[in-house]
């Protein structure tokens, strides 16, 4: 386990990597309970990777050009966005996984294989490399924005067809909900990333712009209207990636910039951050916080992954394997049971219970309980980091 960097200790190495694109990597993401590992790169291609076994169960090219973002929608569905303009939704169950190709696009990179099952696909606005955003409406959230909402429905934010605009869509209905429009009193350039979310009973919506701008907008479900609650400027460059820690209500941004800056969410009408810090490392992309909201990491221009404290944005990690500029970043979810029994496992109290497994099981157990950090890189490779 990578621990807390120390000046008289050898440089953390990854747990592993993954080898198997030929392009630089543009996303990564963990499904199924981290038991599988998404990852798509520059030139349209999809590895799904077994995280027991560390390698491939599935690989396809699932768009035409560069892939922009990819996540997960239940156990079974994946989603991708590409800069071919399309935002596909494929299912690609557990059980059909030995039906497809595992060779990787480093082995034969021309010849195409078998695609999972293409329930879905929008066509939208990818003239920069702005990603998608995504969140999980009830019904009665999801009705907010269309009458017609009878469902748990998903949103998905992607820029719009004007600069700056964001388009709301809806799945499985694959209907634009809404226009957000960008303020026209300050010139924003290009949306750079997005984020749509619901705090209590609000959906909200932040978008990082070329400018160094973020815009937070609130829907209003009395006057069905987008209200721009505040503009903030905390970046003197682009804005790369922004995230959210639910349980401290706060947002981060990172920049092409050196700065990093937190945000709040209770208080979104001011037009000043709640801290900045200047790292001296410019070009931090790809911002995450992990799913338990104590630390945050970047992806570096520089090859480096760095790891902050969320609560006072200190230092915490540097990671350094990768010899070129590293893009995507993604954290394994952490959920409050698998810490519970990973302490339970440290103390020895639960030897009984793995004894009992096999070795094929607890490969899978360990995959699912280890808390990774996946990094994709300009060279094509994933490092896989045990942190914390």
């Amino acid at each position: 386990m990578a621990l807390l960097q120390n000046s008289t200790l050898p440089p953390a190495q990854p747990a592993y990597v993954l080898r198997g694109h030929n392009a630089q990597i543009h996303s990564i993401c963990f499904v199924r309970h981290n038991t599988r590992l998404l990852t798509g790169d520059a030139e349209g291609w999809l590895i799904l990777w077994n995280l027991a076994s560390k390698r491939p169960v599935a690989v396809w090219r699932g768009h035409a050009a560069a892939i922009l973002a990819v996540s997960t929608w239940t156990d079974d569905k994946l989603i991708t966005h590409g800069r071919d303009s399309k935002l596909r939704v494929w299912q690609l169950r557990e059980s059909d996984e030995s039906t497809f190709s595992i060779v990787l696009p480093i082995e034969d990179p021309v010849t195409l294989r078998h695609e999972p099952w293409l329930l879905h696909t929008i066509s939208v606005n990818t003239l920069n490399f702005c990603s998608f955003s995504l969140c999980e409406a009830s019904p009665s959230e999801a009705a907010q924005l269309s009458s017609e909402a009878k469902e748990t429905t998903l949103l998905v934010a992607v820029p719009g067809d004007r600069e700056g605009d964001i388009d709301i869509y809806s799945l499985p209905s694959k209907m634009k909900l809404s226009t957000v429009c960008a303020p026209k009193t300050v010139k924003l350039g290009m949306a750079m990333c997005v984020k749509i979310s619901i705090q209590g009973p609000q959906i909200i919506l932040i978008a990082g712009y070329e400018s160094g701008h973020c815009c937070f907008w609130q829907f209003d479900k009395d006057s069905s209207k987008w209200i721009l609650l505040s503009t903030s400027k905390s970046h003197s460059q682009p804005v790369l990636s922004l995230d959210i820690a639910h349980s401290l209500k706060r947002y981060y941004t990172s920049a092409a910039d050196a700065t990093i800056a937190s945000h709040s969410l209770t208080e979104p009408t001011t037009s000043q951050p709640l801290k900045t810090i200047e790292t001296k490392h410019s070009g931090q992309q790809s911002l995450r916080v992990r799913s338990d909201d104590k630390i945050l990491a970047t992806a570096g221009w520089d090859g480096y992954v760095r790891v902050y404290s969320v609560k006072t944005m200190r230092e915490l990690a540097v990671l350094k394997w990768h010899k070129q500029g590293c893009y995507a970043l993604a954290f394994a979810d952490l959920l409050p049971e698998q810490v519970e029994d990973s302490e339970t496992n440290s103390t020895g109290s639960s030897e009984g219970t793995e004894a009992l497994q096999t070795a094929g099981q607890r490969r899978n157990t360990n995959a699912q309980t280890t808390h990774w950090i996946a990094a994709g890189s300009k060279d094509g490779k994933v490092s896989l980091w045990d942190i914390y």
